[in-house]
């Protein structure tokens, strides 16, 4: 995603040559695409004898539908214990906190529809 995102519209031939050494399959890439468009993040439209592959969702709309799947399954989908975790795990110092706990609080509490997590972001 972060390549289509990047690069835009992209054939899987040039998505796999913008991954870093050692590169994977080309059938290991076309594989993942596929994977991704079944799911509704990824397009694609036919050119000549390929596929051109684009991103159906905004980076953001993604986002935040992995981090909420990853806080249900992980976290009970709790993120008090998701930042408990990390402030545990990576030694985080007070002042650390408190810039988090300030930015949290800055934040609008998420709409219905952005709570609604049970579906991906199209």
């Amino acid at each position: 995603m972060q390549l289509l995102w990047q690069r835009g519209p992209s054939y899987v031939k040039d998505l796999r040559e913008a991954l870093p050494a050692p590169l994977p399959a080309l059938t290991t890439v076309s594989t993942i695409v596929r994977i991704l468009e079944q799911k509704g993040f990824v397009g694609y439209e036919p050119v000549g004898r390929g596929y051109q592959y684009h991103a159906l969702v905004a980076q953001d709309d993604y986002r935040r539908f992995s981090l909420r799947k990853l806080l249900r399954g992980y976290f009970g989908g709790s993120f008090g214990q998701l930042v408990s975790f990390f402030a545990q795990d990576e030694n985080l110092d007070a002042a650390q906190l408190d810039a988090l706990l300030r930015h949290a609080q800055a934040e609008e509490p998420p709409t219905e529809s952005a709570a609604d997590t049970s579906q991906p972001p199209v």
